[in-house]
């Protein structure tokens, strides 16, 4: 056995241990898991914030939207927070103008949508 059909060996045999271990999962394991994976390697995402049907907000580069959470109490809030670039004439890029990374929240009462970008 050559070291190129070795290496498939293992390679193979990791992937279906892995796809075995994932089935004895629920789903909920298995959002964790993905959840996790998305954190080390991260999203280009998109943030679309609506008003009355109309965009009035977007945000780029952002990893992800973390749910807030009381600091005495461990409570959840209702908002989510992150950080990302403030995409003032809405085209999907971070221009010359928009160089600030801006920290903002978005509450659980407004209509948002997030996204990975189309363009990149």
């Amino acid at each position: 056995m050559g070291v190129k059909n070795l290496n498939l060996s293992i390679v193979t045999g990791v992937a279906i241990f892995f796809l075995l271990g994932l089935t004895g999962c629920t789903q909920e394991q298995q959002n964790k898991i993905g959840r996790s994976i998305q954190n080390i390697t991260g999203v280009n995402g998109v943030v679309d914030i609506y008003s009355g049907g109309k965009l009035i907000m977007r945000f780029l580069r952002v990893d992800k939207l973390t749910t807030a959470h009381g600091t005495e109490d461990g409570k959840v809030r209702p908002y989510r927070f992150a950080y990302g670039y403030l995409d003032r004439n809405f085209n999907y890029k971070v221009d010359s103008n928009e160089k600030k990374k801006l920290y903002f929240e978005v509450t659980n009462y407004e209509t948002y949508i997030f996204y990975e970008n189309p363009l990149e």
